[in-house]
């Protein structure tokens, strides 16, 4: 619906986002080792072996021939692997515009373990919505829509630039745009969707209350730390 470009909110803490961008380059590696010129075939064995399967995680399903890790550690391995090149961009933009004040607000360490936890918190949700399911989840949505609630709750009143419907700048309040991608992915629940498209939506939603919830927990400490 639309891709966020820029955002008013200036670092005050810290001088660089180091771990935002490693997390970034670390996806595109990911991406680049295993998906961008691989077989379809290979993508979903990839997928299987290191994304979340619920149905395997409660142990509904057996485990496939390739089994490379233990599946608890899929709920972090899960995060850095994208399907597709657009499934990889729109995830890292949303992360440039937006994690770069959230480590900012943490700082470093505290923000690498912020943006894990979301993201295992997205695939629990996942997982206890889908307990039987033998498809395999990947991406960083769920960590990055931790991130989403963070700067919700600590920059409600942030200016954003967004492109809306692939083609329409605007300049828009982060209460408003945000609020609206959550309201969005609840309503999707809702709303059927073709066969050959699978959002994870309940990755996305559960990843988004975890952030709001650690935030709102620290966010008197948070908030004096960048002085807002």
């Amino acid at each position: 619906m639309f891709i966020p470009l820029h955002d008013s909110t200036p670092l005050r803490v810290i001088r660089f986002q180091f771990v935002t961008v490693s997390i970034i380059l670390i996806n595109v590696a990911v991406y680049l080792a295993t998906g961008a010129f691989s077989s379809d075939q290979a993508l979903a064995t990839i997928a299987s072996g290191f994304g979340i399967v619920p149905g395997e995680l409660t142990g509904q399903v057996p485990p496939p021939a390739f089994d490379p890790i233990a599946e608890p550690l899929t709920l972090i391995t899960y995060m850095f692997l994208h399907a597709g090149w657009w499934h990889l961009i729109s995830n890292m933009l949303f992360l440039w515009v937006f994690a770069d004040n959230i480590e900012d607000a943490f700082g470093y360490v505290a923000f690498a373990i912020f943006y894990l936890l979301c993201g295992v918190a997205g695939g629990l949700t996942h997982v206890l919505m889908a307990s039987t399911s033998p498809d395999p989840l990947i991406g960083a949505s769920g960590a990055v829509s931790g991130v989403i609630g963070a700067y919700i709750l600590l920059y409600p009143k942030a200016r954003i630039w967004i492109l809306l419907f692939m083609r329409l700048p605007l300049r828009i309040g982060a209460a408003w745009v945000l609020g609206g991608w959550f309201l969005l992915q609840v309503i999707s629940l809702f709303m059927p969707t073709p066969g050959d498209i699978q959002v994870a939506l309940w990755a996305h939603i559960g990843g988004f209350l975890a952030g709001l919830a650690i935030t709102f927990l620290l966010r008197s400490r948070l908030l004096m730390r960048v002085g807002d």
